[in-house]
Parts: C-alpha cells; sequence; structure tokens
C-alpha cells in the first residue's frame, strides 16, 4: 500500500475522531428540543423593566392553604419550610423563564456541553458566583449539594425528580460532570434546576450534620434574597442581598427588585381576606370564584385603593381534583371509582356556586398540546399496541372517556337521575350493593368516605356531591384539618379522598414519573397521591422521557392522558383561563407586556417594582 495512502486514512480517522468526541450540545442556554430564543450575551429577558428601580417592600401571603413553618430547610420530608423560600434564597445552575417552556439559560453555570451520547451534561460555574458568607461557589458544593438532596435523609421526591442522574463527579475547581442512565434529552434541564447550597452549611465540630437535623440552621445559599425577620410559624422576610453576585447578569437584569418580600400566614381564609381589606398585606390571588365576585368588594376598591384584575395567561390548565386513593381496597375497581365521578354535577356547580366562572377539567394536560381526544391518532397507535395486553379495549374502541355533564333537558338521558341510575348499576357490577340502610360490599361492610380540607373552601362542593353520593348509600365525612396535618396524613396515605392541584405545564416531562410511577406510589411523601401502579402507565412514561422531538413528546403525553382517563382515577373538577389577582394600587408598578407562561405570584415577586424606590 502506497505510504501517501495510509497518511490519508489515519487522516480521515483522526477527523471522524475528532467528529465523535464534539459535543452534542455547548451553548450558555440548554433548549431540549434545541430551540433557544436569546442568543449568547443577550440583554435581558423580554418581559422586564432592566431600569427597574430596586427599593420598597411587598407583603403577601402564601398561594397555598400554609397555616405555619417549623423549619429553614426545604429539602426534607419532616415538618414545612417558609412559603417562597427556594426561590428567594437558592440559585440553581440554569434558570427558565415566563416565555420558553423548555428551554433554561446559565446562571450558576456559565455554560453547558452535553456529550454526544446525551449520557453526560458539563457545567461550567461562573467565577463570579458567590455564597451569602463571600464564599465561591465550586464545583465541589455542587456535587456535596446534590448528593445531598438525594440522601435518604432528603424527601423521596427529590430522588425520584433526579433518578435518572447516575452520579456527579467533579472534574475541576469550576467544572462538574451530572453522568446520566440513559440518554434523555430533559436531563440537562432536571440538573439545571438543582438547588445549590455551600459545603459550610450544617459543618459543625468538623463533620455535616445529617440534612435532617439541619431544622433551624440558617442556610448558605447564593440567592438574591437572605432570610430576614421572623415570627416563627407566623410570617417571614426576605431581605434583599444589595451584594447579590448575579444583580447585573442578563437573566438577572430588572429582577427581584424589593428590599423585603414578606409573606404572612393566616390559617382563616375568611381572616385573611378581611386582613387584606384591612391593609395588612399588599397583594392576593383568589381561587374562589364566589370570593371573587362577592367578597373583593367595599370602599377599599370603590375609592381605587385596591385594584383587582383578571389577568391572561397561556397556561396549560391546572389539573385539579377529587383524588383517591388506590391503595384502599375499595377503590381498586374502576366500576367504583366512576360510579362516584357520576354523582358530581359540576353544571350545577358553576351555574350555582361559580358563577359560570370555570370550565371543566376533562383530563391529566387539559387546554394543552397534550390532551388526548376522540381516539388514539396515528402518532399514539404504536406506543399504545405493545400495551395492548395491558390496556381495555376501550382505550381503542371508544372515544377518551370525558367527565359525566347534566343537562336540564327531563327527556335528555343525562340528567343528574340518570347518571346516578348509570352509577347505581355500576356500583352492583363491582359487588356494591343497598341493603340494611347502606351500600354494601359482599362481606356487609359499608362505603365510607373521607374527604380531607385543610381550608373549609371545599365544603360547598363536598356538600352537594356528598347528597348525591348519599343517594346511592354511600356514607360521606367530610372533615377540615390544619394544612400541617393534612400534608403528614397525606405523606402517609392514610386519606379516602383528598382535593389536589398540580399548576399546568407546557413541557411535563422528568416530574410525571414522580406523580404517576409505580416506583413512587410506597414512597413516604411522594407526589404520587394517587398510589398508581401501572405497568401500561410506567412504559408509557418511559416514553414520555425519552422523547428526542417535541411531536414525540406530544404523542406520549397524549398516549398517557387516554390511559390515565381510561382508569378514572379521579373525578375531574374544574380551571379558569385567567389568573384573579389583587393589589394595593399605590405600592407597584409593572411592566405592560405579560409573558406568555407565568405563575402570578412569582410574576410580583420577581418583575414588579415599587415607584417609591430609586433608580439602581
Amino acid at each position: 500500500m502506497p505510504r501517501h495512502t495510509v497518511r490519508i486514512g489515519r487522516s480521515c480517522l483522526l477527523a471522524v475522531m475528532a467528529c465523535l468526541a464534539m459535543p452534542v450540545w455547548a451553548a450558555h442556554a440548554y433548549g431540549q428540543f434545541g430551540d433557544v430564543r436569546y442568543p449568547a450575551g443577550f440583554a435581558h429577558f423580554s418581559y422586564v423593566n432592566p431600569q427597574a428601580p430596586k427599593g420598597g417592600e411587598i407583603t403577601l401571603v402564601p398561594p397555598t392553604r400554609q397555616s405555619n413553618f417549623d423549619k429553614y430547610n426545604p429539602f426534607t420530608l419532616k415538618g414545612s419550610a417558609p412559603p417562597g423560600m427556594l426561590s428567594m434564597v437558592f440559585d440553581t445552575l440554569l434558570v427558565g423563564n415566563m416565555d420558553e417552556p423548555t428551554t433554561a439559560y446559565g446562571l450558576l453555570a456559565s455554560d453547558v456541553l452535553v456529550a454526544p451520547d446525551r449520557l453526560s451534561a458539563t457545567f461550567t460555574l461562573n467565577p463570579l458566583a458567590r455564597f451569602h458568607n463571600g464564599d465561591p461557589v465550586l464545583a465541589a458544593d455542587v456535587k456535596h449539594s446534590f448528593e445531598r438532596i438525594t440522601s435518604k435523609q432528603a424527601a423521596p421526591q427529590y430522588r425520584t425528580y433526579f433518578g435518572e442522574v447516575k452520579s456527579a463527579t467533579v472534574l475541576s475547581e469550576r467544572q462538574i460532570r451530572f453522568d446520566f442512565q440513559r440518554p434523555n434529552r430533559e436531563l440537562p434541564l432536571i440538573v439545571g434546576t438543582l438547588p445549590v447550597f455551600s459545603r459550610q452549611w450544617g459543618w459543625q465540630a468538623g463533620a455535616h450534620k445529617p440534612l435532617d437535623q439541619l431544622v433551624t440552621d440558617m442556610p448558605i445559599a447564593s440567592g438574591p434574597y437572605r432570610i430576614g425577620p421572623v415570627q416563627f410559624g407566623r410570617d417571614v422576610t426576605y431581605v434583599r442581598d444589595v451584594n447579590y453576585w448575579a444583580r447585573d447578569l442578563n437573566v438577572r437584569k430588572g429582577l427581584f427588585n424589593f428590599d423585603r418580600i414578606t409573606y404572612k400566614i393566616y390559617k382563616d381564609s375568611t381572616a385573611q381576606l378581611e386582613a387584606f381589606k384591612a391593609g395588612e398585606f399588599d397583594y392576593m390571588q383568589s381561587f374562589v370564584a364566589r370570593e371573587w365576585a362577592r367578597a373583593y368588594t367595599g370602599r377599599p376598591f370603590d375609592r381605587g385603593e385596591l385594584l383587582k384584575a383578571e389577568l391572561p395567561h397561556g397556561n396549560a390548565g391546572d389539573f385539579q381534583g377529587f383524588q383517591f386513593n388506590l391503595r384502599r381496597e375499595k377503590f381498586q375497581d374502576v366500576r367504583v371509582r366512576q360510579a362516584m365521578a357520576l354523582a358530581m354535577d359540576f353544571e350545577w356547580l358553576n351555574r350555582q356556586l361559580f358563577y359560570n366562572a370555570y370550565t371543566r377539567v376533562r383530563g391529566y394536560f387539559v387546554a394543552s398540546d397534550f390532551e388526548a381526544k376522540g381516539r388514539p391518532g396515528a402518532d399514539e397507535l404504536p406506543l399504545l399496541e405493545h400495551l395492548r395486553a395491558l390496556l381495555p379495549a376501550a382505550v381503542w374502541d371508544a372515544d377518551v372517556p370525558q367527565p359525566p355533564a347534566t343537562e336540564l333537558a327531563a327527556d335528555s338521558g343525562h340528567t343528574l337521575r340518570d347518571h346516578l341510575r348509570q352509577a347505581r348499576d355500576l356500583l352492583a357490577k363491582a359487588g356494591w350493593t343497598y341493603r340494611d340502610g347502606a351500600l354494601r360490599n359482599a362481606k356487609g361492610q359499608p362505603m365510607v368516605l373521607e374527604f380531607l380540607d385543610s381550608s373549609g373552601s371545599m365544603g360547598r362542593v363536598v356538600t352537594p356531591f356528598a347528597k348525591n353520593l348519599e343517594k346511592l348509600g354511600i356514607q360521606v365525612q367530610y372533615k377540615v384539618i390544619d394544612f400541617a396535618l393534612l400534608q403528614k396524613r397525606m405523606d402517609v396515605f392514610d386519606f379516602d379522598v383528598v382535593s389536589n392541584r398540580t399548576v399546568g405545564s407546557e413541557a411535563p416531562g422528568t416530574e410525571l414519573l414522580e406523580r404517576f410511577g409505580s416506583k413512587s406510589a410506597d414512597a413516604e411523601g411522594s407526589g404520587n397521591v394517587l398510589g398508581l401502579k401501572d405497568p401500561a402507565v410506567d412504559a408509557l412514561l418511559d416514553k414520555v422521557v425519552s422523547a428526542t422531538t417535541r411531536p414525540q413528546l406530544v404523542a406520549s403525553l397524549r398516549a398517557l392522558d387516554r390511559v390515565l382517563r381510561h382508569g378514572h382515577y379521579v373525578v375531574p373538577h374544574w380551571y379558569g383561563a385567567v389568573h384573579r389577582v389583587s393589589w394595593r394600587a399605590a405600592a407597584f408598578d409593572r411592566p405592560e407586556v405579560l409573558p406568555r407562561y407565568y405563575q402570578p405570584e412569582a410574576l410580583v415577586t420577581t418583575v414588579w417594582w415599587s415607584p417609591s424606590a430609586k433608580r439602581p
């Protein structure tokens, strides 16, 4: 063989090897499907005012019904951390924005590099990044944070969420590589959400305290705020760090403008609204249509001291419903669950209680591209065919189930009485018949449902629902308990039925493993409220997290939605197309342009500013 031919072959081989070694992604940001809106060196996000002044304060209440807090550690199962703590105090490697659901930009990390086989992602830390104690943020701190959060001392949902991250390896002082169990385009985004804290947090007498023993130890993190004055269990104030390392970074420009952000906690929702009118805090969001229509009134609103608005958004609809605990034997027959759903008359509720303000939740990804419709499409069929032996024939032979709807016409076949007859027949087929004054199974045990609530606001919904269930012979117990006790009972799965809400997402993915996956069903404190264990669902979840294109993600989520809806695991509630918010008129200014995807609390605390503050 001529010598020059050998040299050419070696050159080609080296070139091929060089190409193979090149990363599949290396940039200032990461897009799950390659779409990155803002180029390197961009000035700021489009929906912020980069000249917003820093100063002033805002006082608000948690959007959840949180009734107290008893720790400063948000990563453990026991106890409750202060509201807003994660976003205020802890920075992450990457940070998303309110215009792009599947893209994140460098925060603690200045860039991200994804390997050609997508089995690892390497993050290079910004040399400017500093913790609140002045120490630099180093790769060893990131590794320490990851290992602590995924340990058995942490809340189990973190182990599920980061479950496909195999390990973290420090490559240099400011470079760290995360290795993955398998290729998954979402994993660099998942790792990017890792809250980072200093190795010095909990360091005592030459050793680290166990994570679950860090209770009132003040976190050492790097976020825009520090924990300030606290009335333990009642209110917490976050104080802006004037030396915040990322203050002028493009992903933080025009954000976190208030000097002080305070959360007040009220145990009673009525007292909370009256306190708002009396000026005890500045902003709140309404989740109850009746309150919005009838209680957000009075002199403060008439005089223009308080403003109220229905803010439009482009979010997917929130999922909300009465969720059954499938760990209970009485809920394991799908016909029982379907029968109970037939007893709720949403149309009556919407007319009589909600001022026709809501639309019925249809599935788990309502009002999004991922909502299943009709019969399986060509994109879903290949995914479902492999699971035919595990699924009911109705998945192919019938349209995706819709929530039962009542009509006023007596001859429509869809009145409440018609639905209750259907429910009675379904219960009989499942072995539940009415005798001796109650609906009983073959063992003679009565059907008893306990509804748990932490605020009492669901009482007006449960009451008519319970009356309909009682017509079937079902005994209903409605209990209002403290939020912390409700959370504890949910953590250990000690409940029959709870009302649960999940914020809609434009890019559902790995978090669904924790919400619906079999592995999380028995993990104390998991997000799998249902206790769902279904191999078909697990197989579809695997398709969701391994999707490499947006169309693949859409198809796998539609198939998942379809299968879940055929399981009748919940009694679907309702969702609204706007955010109902109210605030003190003179206290705030805000940009004219709203981002497409946002939650009101995050928008207010990050983008709004005080008109009395001075320019930065």
